[in-house]
């Protein structure tokens, strides 16, 4: 399986926070990917104080064997056909590139279930 992380689930892992069949999908994923929006959406939630994630996500990703997933014209442009379920644009844009790039979305969020988009619950 070729495995997209959602942020929060990013953010879990790298806490130790994850439940065990989580953390399992992860071991066994034959790739696991963290997209650039993710390293974007941390940044400025931590930012603007919502978040504490001292951590770059850079730094972190060698840490696990993680891959980076760069977001592109492309991905921007699949935005425009994506139907309106899901209003937070960070989470559209893992949507849109996991729908692209032929990944499986590891989350907990709900509101990934009307699209199309491969999940497995975190």
């Amino acid at each position: 399986m070729r495995l997209l992380l959602d942020t929060n689930v990013l953010i879990r892992w790298h806490r130790d926070e994850l439940r065990p069949a989580a953390v399992g999908t992860v071991q066994r994923a034959d790739l696991v990917v963290v997209s650039a929006v993710s390293a974007w959406e941390i940044g400025i939630k931590h930012a603007l104080g919502k978040l504490d994630f001292p951590d770059a996500v850079e730094d972190i990703l060698p840490m696990y064997d993680f891959v980076q997933l760069a977001a592109t014209v492309r991905h921007g442009d699949l935005l425009r056909s994506l139907p309106p379920h899901h209003r937070d644009p960070f989470d559209r844009l893992l949507i849109v590139q996991a729908l692209d790039e032929g990944l499986t979305i590891l989350t907990s969020d709900r509101a990934f279930e009307p699209y199309r988009v491969p999940v497995v619950w975190a």
